[in-house]
C-alpha cells in the first residue's frame, strides 16, 4: 500500500475517532442539560404540591384558633360546658370529625369529646407536636395508631391573660382527609405521592393500605434535614432503582415525598442517548475496516445519521417552533400533529399568537418584546393555547432568543402541555378556599374578601344562623342535615346580589358580605329576603321541614378592622335570636331553642 494510502487510513482513522469522542462528549452534555431541566422541573411540581400540602395543615390549625375566638373555654377537668363545646367544634368540622380533647399544659387530657380512642400520653407521635406548641407554633404530631386507626393531632394554645393555660387539640383519621382523596383520585401508576410524619410513617398516599406503614430508610434518613426547596434521593426498593424527590420542613416535620422507578424518570433520553454511543463506535470500526471506500462511506454514515437524528425529532413528546422578529412560526416540529392537532405545515407563516388565548396576549406580547431586546435571553412561560380541537389548554415555554445564529435565524420555543398539573394544583387550591359540602366560599376565603373589600369601601356583613336545624338533624339524620344545609345555600345564594359575597363559616352559620352598603334600608331588604327564603317549607326525604333564620347586621365602615367587623355582626344575630326565643317563649308558653353563649 502506498505511502499516500497509509497516511489516508491514519487521517481517516483519526477524524473518525475524533469526530466519535466528540460526538459521545456533546451527547453526554445533551444528556447532562436535559438531566437538569428534567430534575428542576419535577423538583419544581413537587415544591409547589408540598406547599399546597403545607397550606391544608395549616388550615387545621387556623380552624382550631377560629373556635377559640369564638368559644371561652373553661379549662375544668369533666367541665360539661367545655365537653359540650367539644362537641360542637366535632360536629361542625370537616377535618377534626374524629374528636377533640384539651389537656394543660402537662399534657394531662382535662375533658374530651370522646370516652375512648385517645391515643396514650406516652405514646411518641405527641412530641412533634409539643415541640412546635414550645417553638411558640401550632402543634402537628406524627401519626399514632389507636385500634388499628391512624390519627394525627393539631393543637393551638388555649390563653389565659395572654399566657398560655392549656391545649386544644383536635384528632384527625388521616385516612379520610381532604388530600387523601384528592392524591388517591389521581393515582397515575408512575408516580406515587405520599405525605410522611417525622418518624417515616405514611400519613397520606395513593395506596391507602400503606396508610400507618414506614417509608424506605433511605427516604426516612431524608426527611428531617430536607429543604422546602425539595432533595433528590436515590435508592433500591425490592430490587428495583428508584428516585425520590422530598420536600421536608413542614408543619411537626412533615414531609411530601414523590418516587418513581428510575427507569420511568430517566425515560427514553437515556436509553437513545446509549444506543446513540454505541452507534457512534460501531461508525470508528466500520471507518477502520473500509478506508478504500472512505468517502462514499462517509457519505452514507451523514446521510444515516441526519435520519437517526430528523427520527428521534419527531417523536419527541415537546412541541419544537422557531419564530422570526414578528412572532411568526419559520419552523414547526412534526410533534405538533400530535400535541395540537394541526397538520405538517399548517401553522408555518401563521402568527404564534393567534393561538394564545386573547387574554393571555397582552403577557406574551410583552414578555416576546423583551426576549428579543437581548441577545441569548432565556425565559420560561405560562400561557393557554388552543389547538386544532379549539378547546384551550395550558403550555409551559421555554424561548430562546437564537437572532444571532445564523442556522436558526429567530426565537426558539420548546412547549409542553402542562394542563393535568394545573388542574391538579387549582382543585387543591380551591378545596383549600371553598367548603366541600355545599360549595361556597368558607370562612378563610370571606375573611379574605372581606379585608379586600374594606379597604376600597363600607361593607355590610349579615351574619345568618338556622333556628330549628338541629331538631331536624336529629329527627332525619346527618344526611338529611346535609340536604338541608345544600337547600339552604342554593336559597341564598338566589337572594344575593352579583357582587355580594356569600360564605358557610360553621355547621349551620352563613355570612353575606354586601360592599358599597351604606343605608340600613338595604340591609333589612336583604334580610327580609333571607328570612322569606330560608322560612319557606323544605322536602327533605319526602317530608316537609320547615326551619327559620336569625340574623345579625353590622354596617362597616371604609378601612374598618374585618375581625370586629365578624363579631359585630355575630354579636347582632345573636341578640336577634334571643329576642326571637323571648318572643316565642312569651307567645307559646314553651322552652325554644337557645343558643348557648359564647
Amino acid at each position: 500500500m502506498r505511502l499516500r494510502n497509509w497516511i489516508a487510513v491514519v487521517v481517516s482513522v483519526l477524524l473518525l475517532a475524533a469526530a466519535g469522542t466528540i460526538g459521545i462528549l456533546v451527547n453526554r452534555s445533551a444528556l447532562r442539560a436535559a438531566d437538569t431541566v428534567h430534575r428542576a422541573d419535577s423538583q419544581a411540581l413537587a415544591v409547589n404540591n408540598g406547599t399546597l400540602t403545607r397550606q391544608l395543615q395549616l388550615l387545621g390549625a387556623a380552624e382550631l384558633a377560629n373556635f377559640l375566638t369564638d368559644h371561652a373555654l373553661r379549662l375544668g377537668r369533666n367541665s360539661a360546658t367545655d365537653r359540650q363545646a367539644l362537641a360542637m367544634l366535632v360536629a361542625k368540622s370537616e377535618t377534626f370529625g374524629y374528636g377533640a380533647l384539651i389537656t394543660d399544659l402537662g399534657g394531662n387530657v382535662l375533658t374530651a369529646s370522646r370516652a375512648d380512642g385517645i391515643p396514650a400520653a406516652t405514646d411518641p407521635g405527641w412530641k412533634a407536636m409539643r415541640d412546635g406548641l414550645a417553638a411558640g407554633q401550632p402543634g402537628f404530631s406524627s401519626v399514632m395508631q389507636v385500634g388499628g386507626v391512624p390519627l394525627q393531632a393539631v393543637a393551638v394554645p388555649v390563653l389565659a391573660g395572654g399566657r398560655p393555660a392549656g391545649v386544644l387539640i383536635g384528632l384527625n383519621s388521616v385516612a379520610s382527609t381532604a388530600l387523601q382523596k384528592y392524591i388517591q383520585g389521581l393515582k397515575d401508576g408512575v408516580h406515587t405521592t405520599i405525605v410522611v410524619d417525622s418518624s417515616g410513617t405514611i400519613g397520606v398516599t395513593e395506596q391507602a393500605a400503606s396508610i400507618g406503614k414506614k417509608v424506605d430508610p433511605a427516604i426516612r434518613a431524608e426527611i428531617a434535614r430536607a429543604p422546602r426547596s425539595g432533595t433528590f434521593v436515590e435508592y433500591t426498593a425490592g430490587g428495583t432503582e428508584m428516585v425520590a424527590v422530598v420536600v421536608g420542613q413542614m408543619p411537626g416535620g412533615w414531609a411530601y415525598v414523590r418516587t418513581q422507578s428510575k427507569s420511568s424518570f430517566d425515560g427514553a433520553v437515556h436509553s437513545k442517548s446509549q444506543t446513540l454511543n454505541l452507534t457512534l463506535l460501531a461508525i470508528i470500526l466500520i471507518g477502520v475496516t473500509a478506508v478504500s471506500i472512505l468517502g462514499y462511506r462517509s457519505m452514507m454514515q451523514r446521510r444515516r445519521n441526519d435520519e437517526r437524528f430528523q427520527a428521534l425529532f419527531q417523536h419527541a413528546p415537546d412541541l419544537v417552533s422557531v419564530l422570526d422578529a414578528n412572532g411568526k412560526i419559520a419552523y414547526s416540529s412534526p410533534s405538533a400533529g400530535v400535541v395540537l392537532g394541526f397538520g405538517s405545515g399548517r401553522l408555518v407563516g401563521t402568527s404564534v399568537f393567534d393561538i394564545v388565548h386573547p387574554d393571555d396576549r397582552p403577557y406574551m406580547l410583552h414578555h416576546f418584546s423583551q426576549l428579543l431586546s437581548e441577545r441569548d435571553a432565556v425565559m420560561r412561560l405560562q400561557c393557554r393555547v388552543r389547538p386544532a380541537s379549539g378547546e384551550f389548554r395550558w403550555f409551559e415555554f421555554t424561548a430562546s432568543n437564537q437572532m444571532h445564529n445564523p442556522a436558526l435565524n429567530g426565537v426558539v420555543i420548546n412547549a409542553r402541555d402542562i394542563s393535568d398539573t394545573r388542574e391538579f394544583q387549582e382543585r387543591l387550591a380551591h378545596e383549600a378556599a371553598h367548603d366541600a359540602l355545599t360549595g361556597l366560599p368558607n370562612r378563610r376565603r370571606m375573611q379574605d374578601a372581606l379585608g379586600a373589600s374594606l379597604r376600597a369601601d363600607a361593607v355590610a356583613v349579615l351574619f345568618v344562623d338556622l333556628d330549628g336545624f338541629k331538631p331536624v338533624n336529629d329527627a332525619h339524620g346527618h344526611e338529611a342535615g346535609d340536604e338541608l344545609l345544600r337547600q339552604v345555600s342554593q336559597r341564598l345564594s338566589s337572594c344575593v346580589r352579583e357582587n355580594d359575597v356569600l360564605s358557610r363559616v360553621g355547621g349551620d352559620e352563613f355570612v353575606v358580605l354586601m360592599p358599597g352598603v351604606h343605608d340600613p334600608a338595604d340591609t333589612e331588604a336583604m334580610c327580609a329576603r333571607i328570612r322569606q327564603a330560608v322560612e319557606a317549607p323544605f322536602l327533605i326525604d319526602g317530608a316537609e321541614v320547615r326551619i327559620g333564620a336569625s340574623v345579625g347586621v353590622h354596617l362597616a365602615p371604609l378601612a374598618g378592622d374585618p375581625d370586629e367587623a365578624l363579631r359585630a355582626a355575630d354579636h347582632a344575630m345573636y341578640t336577634n335570636k334571643k329576642s326571637r326565643t323571648r318572643l316565642a317563649l312569651a307567645t307559646a308558653g314553651r322552652p325554644g331553642r337557645h343558643r348557648a353563649e359564647p
